[in-house]
């Protein structure tokens, strides 16, 4: 049996939307919005005054037959829902922002959960033995199943779900595609998502036995390896007789920096010497000291930091702090590489790009392929206002130790180290022989005459305010009219 619902427009457009017991709400958002050419995305159901719960059917929105709702406009940013994945019958939960894709939902719980395989998920046919297939994930929402990669790249919010907590139950689905096809395919739907990591170009030698991958996929990644499969789920095909792969096979991705050389991740990109002064290049600059008189703009910015300070301020809700929170994780998740530079105790220091899968351990044992003494223990201490120690364990880089767009770290000894150790060379023979100078770019010297307004008072403003000072003269005339007694003139 059909009936039909009222959408209105904030400027009172009307239009009747035809339902069924099982039309999902979400639907009858989109329809009404392509019928008043607006865009689904940034807005909402409201029926008295309440908004309407988008993700399940008509039936079990409580609503009557020809309810008034009304379209309004939904807030910028995204909202913070509470996400509880079912996979099998376990269940995961994490809270993520609305506007964030089915797939890269499901990767952010595979790179939280140790073990859990869901995007690459493959099992072989017993009628085609040594293929191993795609077993594709089904996500299922108040009943509503989003299998194909167009139904993947929907956001949370455009499966009606902007507020609250919801069950997404996965399932499997066999496939005809290989695993590596599969891969292949998604990655160049699903680029929007997040980059995916290319599989080495180079010819793998071959082994005696398949390798058995059972790690999660790396954050933001389509997987390290076309060929992941199940801990239990092995291939009977070597790895050596595919020969190498072509670069058109390759996952879209950003390779790995060659800059060292043989592009082994472990060597540096860039190795520096220390510096040939022992002043600083920054106390060697000669600048007027005009440069640091305030000026009146320093003084107005510093009365408005005062009065800032002195207002009451409305400290931030549970649900601000997890929104806040999942968009600082999100933007750490969009992160495919940073720049690492560590700097040794003899201020020698060498370079090197890290990805999402690198952890503290990966850090540490880089640093010892460039050390005279590697045996000898230190620890990395991240430089800033308040430093952060990265210690050897298995915390990703980027995901955990939060670092982003270029980072420096100190390297000092940690417990006891030999007095040869201290003294020697911190970096190998060959490695200091690739050792270049640190460029520091000029600085103009800068005279008094060419500070201006900015740098403090200018000659013109000091002669204002002098001709603006008021004669002494004057001011005794004007108090005398003050105390002038009566009847004199």
């Amino acid at each position: 049996m059909s009936t039909h619902v009222e959408v209105v427009t904030a400027d009172f457009r009307r239009s009747k939307i035809k339902i069924t017991p099982g039309t999902y709400l979400v639907d009858v958002l989109n329809e009404a919005c392509q019928k008043h050419n607006l865009s689904s995305d940034k807005y909402l159901l409201k029926h008295k005054q309440k908004i309407v719960d988008l993700s399940g059917p008509f039936r079990t929105s409580g609503l009557a037959p020809g309810a008034k709702l009304e379209l309004v406009q939904k807030s910028n940013s995204p909202s913070v829902v509470s996400i509880a994945l079912d996979v099998n019958g376990s269940r995961f939960t994490k809270k993520l922002p609305s506007d964030m894709v089915l797939w890269q939902v499901m990767r952010q719980f595979e790179s939280a959960e140790s073990g859990l395989n869901i995007t690459a998920k493959a099992s072989d046919k017993t009628s085609n033995a040594g293929q191993v297939y795609h077993d594709a994930p089904v996500v299922n929402i108040m009943g509503r199943e989003y299998s194909t990669i167009q139904d993947l790249q929907k956001t949370l919010s455009q499966c009606g779900i902007n507020s609250g907590s919801m069950v997404l139950r996965v399932s499997f689905r066999s496939t005809e595609k290989t695993l590596y096809a599969a891969m292949n395919e998604i990655s160049q739907y699903l680029e929007d998502v997040g980059p995916a990591q290319k599989v080495d170009a180079a010819p793998k030698p071959a082994i005696t036995e398949p390798p058995v991958v059972s790690e999660p996929l790396a954050e933001e990644g389509l997987g390290s390896d076309a060929a992941k499969q199940e801990p239990t789920e092995q291939s009977s095909e070597p790895v050596g007789e595919a020969g190498p792969l072509k670069d058109s096979d390759a996952m879209d991705v950003d390779k790995a920096p060659a800059a060292n050389g043989n592009g082994d991740p472990l060597q540096p990109t860039s190795v520096f010497s220390a510096p040939s002064s022992s002043t600083p290049a920054a106390a060697r600059i000669q600048v007027d000291d005009s440069m640091f008189e305030p000026t009146i703009a320093h003084a107005q910015l510093h009365q408005t930091h005062l009065e800032a300070r002195t207002r009451n301020t409305r400290l931030k809700s549970d649900a601000e702090l997890a929104a806040d929170a999942a968009l600082a994780a999100a933007k750490l998740a969009k992160i495919t590489r940073v720049d690492v530079k560590v700097r040794f105790p003899d201020q020698t220091s060498a370079q090197w790009v890290i990805n999402p899968e690198h952890r503290g351990s990966f850090l540490y044992q880089a640093v010892r392929t460039v050390m005279e003494h590697p045996n000898q223990p230190f620890k990395l201490t991240m430089s800033g206002p308040n430093p952060v120690t990265v210690h050897e364990d298995d915390k990703r880089l980027i995901a955990d130790y939060k670092f982003k767009g270029r980072e420096l770290l100190n390297l000092s000894w940690d417990g006891a180290v030999s007095a040869d150790a201290r003294k020697a060379p911190f970096l190998k023979g060959n490695v200091a022989s690739r050792a270049q100078a640190i460029v520091v770019p000029e600085i103009a010297e800068t005279t008094a005459g060419d500070t201006g307004s900015s740098a403090g008072p200018s000659k013109a403003v000091k002669q204002e305010k002098h001709d603006s000072k008021p004669d002494s003269e004057d001011i005794r005339k004007k108090i005398g009219k003050f105390f002038k007694l009566p009847g004199k003139k």
